[in-house]
């Protein structure tokens, strides 16, 4: 198991080079990849089993020692990010399709890419992880209930299936890893070695499957919805440092709280728009899981040099 271990996390640290490789492999060979589609929402649980398998008590006792700290990153990822979506998309005009989009990755909660971002940021590590899976388990029930409130003008919006999409693909998962680490205990870390290898693949290919099928449709309009992307994932990255900084966090944690929000589980974007809505809608996410994976690594570079005597 020890090679197996160590190619699982070449793979973990190279994930951007695989998302991007495959993404364009899907533009120009689409027919390779279209087959994958009917499977992303299995393979999004995949990702969640996996979670499932590493939580711990430890992830949750933030939330009694510093409830203020947790309370500020969840408020946060629900508050700005569904609100820049919100913006975005009416200043910008965009149609409607791509508005739901990208309101809908907005609304998303935080990805488990972002406790590694938070760690090679030198940031607060224990923080990240609560509020990463405090938000995952609130999602089922605020995530449905902002896209309601925020997209329903564009289109009509089922909070009541979302929720019941997000508890079998996210919630469900989540519980079965935790119940078989409960069950298995130690044997489980065999199989905890080779998750980023396993995340890593079911990722890429749910980004291939988006790309391979919103082809026709990346081709004249992607660069748009590129470029709302990145500004929506640098706003959010930029005004999460400020809201810490504002309620007199410290530098570690103004750094968790800023990749904490920037940072969206995108491929429950891509899971919710290829169920709810169209295949358009899924773009946004699709993209998004591409540049956050670029611009998380670049984050974290920059936010390494912050300390507390030169935060400024």
């Amino acid at each position: 198991m020890q090679p197996l271990a160590r190619f699982s996390r070449f793979v973990g640290n190279t994930f951007a080079v695989w998302v991007l490789l495959f993404a364009a492999l899907a533009f120009y060979y689409p027919e390779t990849f279209k087959g994958i589609g009917p499977y992303i929402v299995p393979l999004l649980g995949i990702v969640m089993f996996g979670m499932g398998l590493t939580l711990s008590k430890a992830d949750f006792r933030e939330v009694t020692r510093r409830p203020r700290d947790v309370l500020i990153g969840v408020l946060g990822q629900f508050i700005i990010m569904p609100g820049l979506a919100w913006v975005l998309a009416k200043t910008l005009d965009l149609p409607p399709e791509v508005a739901v989009g990208v309101i809908l990755v907005g609304c998303c909660p935080g990805g488990t890419a972002s406790n590694v971002m938070t760690f090679l940021a030198r940031g607060d590590v224990a923080l990240s992880v609560t509020v990463t899976s405090v938000t995952t388990l609130l999602a089922p029930i605020i995530t449905p209930a902002l896209i309601y409130l925020l997209a329903s003008q564009w289109i009509d919006v089922s909070a009541a299936a979302m929720f019941w999409s997000i508890v079998q693909v996210v919630v469900l998962p989540i519980a079965l890893g935790v119940l078989a680490q409960y069950i298995l205990r130690d044997k489980v870390q065999v199989g905890v070695a080779v998750l980023p290898l396993v995340s890593v693949v079911a990722i890429v290919a749910i980004v291939a499957a988006v790309v391979a099928g919103n082809q026709a449709r990346i081709a004249t309009s992607g660069l748009m919805i590129f470029a709302v992307v990145v500004l929506h994932n640098g706003l959010g990255l930029l005004i999460g440092y400020a809201l810490a900084k504002l309620c007199g966090m410290s530098v570690s944690k103004r750094k968790a709280i800023s990749i904490e929000v920037g940072m969206q589980n995108s491929g429950l974007g891509v899971a919710l728009a290829t169920a709810h809505f169209s295949p358009l809608a899924a773009v946004p996410s699709a993209i998004f899981s591409v540049w956050h994976n670029i611009s998380g690594p670049m984050a974290a570079t920059l936010f390494r040099r912050f300390r507390d005597s030169n935060a400024a």
